[in-house]
């Protein structure tokens, strides 16, 4: 049952987050949508499909990392959060104020907090650390992105 439960409030802290910046994203999509896009920009749709499977594997990672080492799992759960909130923000700083080169630097170090996670979660529980890749690879594709909507909309 505490396996269970830690999953539950793991799923909740991580997808409240996640829904915080789909919110922001929704109510600023007019502003994305009249701004020029590079060359390989997904449709639309993609996007929610992607960051639905990235935030669940994301909430699993950090549950395992809990419950394989709770004493342990203090500074790779802060390192987590921190990453969390900078992935909020990136939101805002993108979709809600439209600073895209101010975006672009701060999705770098969400980068590095992302990675730092992941190489934290590696240490106490190897696939919890391996689950946090695809969203590495996302977010560079996401950095391509960012900083080829800055150039092309200069």
């Amino acid at each position: 049952m505490k396996k269970t439960a830690t999953y539950v409030v793991s799923f909740i802290c991580t997808f409240a987050i996640a829904g915080l910046g789909a919110v922001v994203t929704y109510l600023c999509m007019d502003g994305y949508r009249a701004v020029n896009k590079p060359p390989l920009t997904p449709p639309e749709w993609l996007f929610p499909v992607v960051w639905t499977i990235l935030f669940a594997l994301m909430a699993i990672a950090a549950a395992r990392v809990f419950i394989k080492d709770r004493e342990n799992s203090r500074m790779p759960l802060l390192i987590n959060t921190a990453q969390l909130a900078a992935n909020f923000l990136w939101c805002v700083f993108f979709f809600g104020m439209g600073a895209y080169l101010f975006s672009f630097l701060w999705l770098l170090m969400l980068i590095v907090l992302v990675i730092l996670t992941s190489v934290t979660y590696y240490r106490i529980d190897k696939p919890a650390g391996i689950m946090l890749v695809p969203y590495i690879v996302w977010l560079s594709f996401a950095a391509y992105l960012n900083l080829a909507i800055y150039i092309v909309n200069m």
